[in-house]
């Protein structure tokens, strides 16, 4: 049977004004995202609110397993395989150093622009926050002015890996040096370069050393805002 055209074209206009008025009800995102019905994100949480928070360790074993794992493919030997693992960690550091300052009150927040206390707050805050503990010590080169080290007795990204003894030159806390160097970066005190090496003694076999080499201009900077203070 056939409709007649009147009928049709008002279905047509009637149909064309519900979608219309649906499509401006219910707008489309076009990010992709999902969004909490009260329109708060992740970025809206007190920073605060995980301070205290621990991670289990088993799921951390699982994860850095894998993320070793992943860098270990395609690589040409220990040094690429650290080197790798050195820029997973990187990142991190560039973000974990404005969170951490922000947490602090703002009665002791200030910016480190000097090494020593940039170096002590890795050794304490940093080391607190993603460890649970402050580093065992920090040295500085009695040969080279420019490079700190920085000593862990019992790495914990390296109690859960076991190492072949044909790669025993290998130290997976590679991983922590490049949160260390992308601290450093952030904090505008320019690195050469942060490594990780294997300094164990009979009491710790374990024990890592992180070598830390600042630019020369930063080490040149350092001493002439310290004769600029003595004149003061």
């Amino acid at each position: 049977m056939s409709t007649p055209q009147g009928s049709s074209r008002q279905s047509i206009s009637n149909a064309s004004q519900q979608l219309s008025t649906t499509s401006t009800s219910r707008p489309l995102s076009t990010s992709g995202l999902r969004t909490p019905l009260n329109r708060r994100t992740i970025y809206d949480r007190n920073l605060n609110r995980t301070r205290t928070a621990e991670l289990s360790r088993a799921s951390f074993a699982y994860l850095f397993s894998e993320m070793v794992g992943y860098a270990q493919k395609r690589v040409t030997g220990i040094q690429d395989l650290e080197r790798r693992l050195n820029e997973q960690g990187y990142p991190l550091g560039l973000r974990l150093l404005p969170l951490l300052t922000t947490r602090e009150p703002p009665r002791t927040s200030h910016r480190l622009t000097r090494i020593l206390p940039l170096l002590q707050f890795i050794t304490t805050t940093l080391w607190r926050h993603l460890f649970s503990r402050p580093a065992d010590a920090l040295e500085r080169s009695s040969t080279n002015e420019d490079e700190y080290m920085i000593s862990d007795n019992d790495p914990l990204v390296n109690q859960y890996i076991s190492v072949p003894k044909e790669m025993n030159q290998l130290n997976c806390a590679a991983f922590v040096a490049g949160i260390i160097e992308g601290v450093c970066d952030a904090s505008g005190l320019g690195v050469v370069s942060v490594s990780a090496h294997n300094g164990g003694t009979e009491m710790w076999p374990g024990r890592t050393v992180f070598l830390i080499r600042f630019e020369e201009g930063v080490r040149e900077r350092e001493g002439l805002v310290e004769r600029d203070g003595r004149k003061g």
